[in-house]
């Protein structure tokens, strides 16, 4: 099977490491795999790309920005080069533009907002006149599907499929990396972007109860700086409570599994996640995990480990980061929420729509 991966833009971020590891999966399986997208590659998308080249991947991403009509024209070049038996949109806008091509191919659309775009009138106008150009509505969580049956309505096929992650990747006997900084005994690291949605602020001001405390204790965030503005206050904050010998505030990384191989605890304060990549990767580390209480992380709730509290509260949030640096790591079975696991399900859904126009050819 032929099968054309569609994101809105290649940069490192969890949609697109989900992505990647699809791809990279079913290539393996015997089939072929394109990966494209509205916008150009972003410098951080650099290290993934070489990974998908190097497993068979076919990347074909525009060289400069286009307009409207300039991305549906990327979009019908790369379809007529590909010819793809079944094609996998990540996100609204990606969705919204593949679904306007005049072609016949397959079409399903992977829901990854943590919050409901449709609240955008425009957005929920234009999706309900191209629901039903898709094939499929897959969620990477039910709030995915609560929300498209409140703002949409029913679609014919409609599925969660939880994201995945390859857990071997991340396990503690993994030595294939090691991190390229000296790293403190008592690291807690935070990754994800910088948007205000993640709360790094949160997690700056937890910290500074926990070294009350833990003198030795240190912080460590990475991500991607999206919003300039809120990367700037959180370097600001750092300064401010007199921090700066104990928190690092530094750019993606792609050293991620042996960044939380290293740490002693994994903070994610996010004030809304569909269904966290980052989250489920710290999951298969072992590493003990505080995060926000909120309804995408509900399912760890009962893991070994895993401590959900009211992040937006200094005081609470810095106890559970305190109590987790002295706990010890956990095994934890991820049973459907592999890599594996996810690839398959996409799998089910491109062969329910594509053989049966095989057999009628």
């Amino acid at each position: 099977m032929r099968i054309l991966q569609l994101v809105h833009a290649p940069r490192l971020s969890g949609a697109e490491v989900l992505v990647k590891g699809l791809a990279i999966q079913h290539q393996r399986g015997g089939h072929e795999v394109c990966i494209t997208s509205l916008l150009p590659q972003q410098d951080d998308f650099v290290g993934i790309r070489a990974e998908l080249e190097a497993a068979g991947v076919t990347c074909l991403f525009p060289t400069s920005r286009h307009g409207r009509v300039g991305k549906l024209l990327h979009l019908y070049r790369v379809v007529r080069q590909f010819r793809p038996d079944f094609i996998v949109a990540h996100a609204t806008l990606a969705a919204l533009y593949v679904r306007l091509l005049p072609v016949h191919t397959p079409i399903a659309w992977v829901m990854h907002s943590g919050v409901n775009d449709f609240e955008n009138g425009a957005l929920k106008q234009a999706e309900r006149l191209l629901s039903r150009r898709a094939r499929a509505i897959i969620g990477v969580s039910q709030q995915n599907i609560d929300d498209y049956l409140r703002e949409i309505g029913k679609h014919p096929a409609m599925v969660v499929i939880p994201n995945g992650v390859d857990a071997s990747l991340f396990a503690e006997d993994n030595n294939s990396s090691v991190p390229d900084i000296a790293v403190p005994a008592k690291q807690i690291v935070q990754l994800g972007r910088y948007i205000e949605g993640k709360s790094q602020l949160d997690t700056i001001r937890a910290f500074e109860r926990v070294v009350q405390s833990e003198p030795e204790a240190h912080l460590l965030l990475c991500g991607v700086i999206e919003e300039v503005a809120y990367y700037e206050a959180v370097v600001s904050l750092v300064h401010q409570l007199g921090l700066d010998s104990r928190v690092t505030v530094c750019g993606p990384r792609l050293d991620v599994a042996a960044i939380l191989r290293s740490s002693r605890v994994f903070a994610m304060p996010s004030r809304f996640e569909a269904q966290s990549i980052g989250f489920l990767e710290a999951l298969a580390s072992g590493i003990p995990v505080v995060a926000s209480r909120i309804p995408s992380f509900g399912f760890a709730s009962g893991f070994a480990g895993v401590n959900l509290v009211d992040t937006a509260d200094p005081e609470a949030y810095g106890r559970a980061l305190l109590k987790a640096l002295d706990m010890p790591r956990a095994n934890r079975q991820l049973a459907g929420y592999t890599l594996r696991d996810t690839a398959d399900r996409y799998m089910t859904i491109a062969r329910q729509f594509v053989q049966p126009l095989r057999v009628s050819t």
